[in-house]
């Protein structure tokens, strides 16, 4: 049993890898790690043992197919929000900001 994460890009990171069933060690060499360290540096970002630099953050997301904000977000709404708007298309996008843009303010 992996020990469970203890900072939030390593939340992220893990759900984002289960969501796009892809084993830690796959994950590492898909992003360039040596297969011999793979599985273990992928293990320790998910840990929070060791937090990646931004570059290598890019290329996780990348490879699993979220946004890049969305492994450092906090708000786990707005987190969704990221994810959705990722895979939105450019029509879709535009009518979005839209209807955010004409959104009346309720205070």
């Amino acid at each position: 049993r992996s020990k469970p994460p203890s900072s939030l890009f390593g939340l992220r990171l893990r759900e984002a890898r289960l969501l796009a069933g892809i084993p830690q060690d796959r994950l590492g060499t898909a992003i360039g790690l040596d297969e011999t360290t793979a599985s273990a540096r992928i293990s320790r970002y998910e840990t929070g043992v060791h937090a990646p630099p931004v570059e290598i953050a890019a290329r996780l997301a990348m490879v699993l197919n979220v946004p890049t904000p969305f492994l450092y977000c906090e708000d786990d709404e707005l987190a969704e929000v990221i994810q959705a708007w990722y895979h939105l298309s450019k029509n879709e996008r535009s009518r979005l900001l839209t209807l955010i843009r004409t959104k009346p303010d309720l205070s």
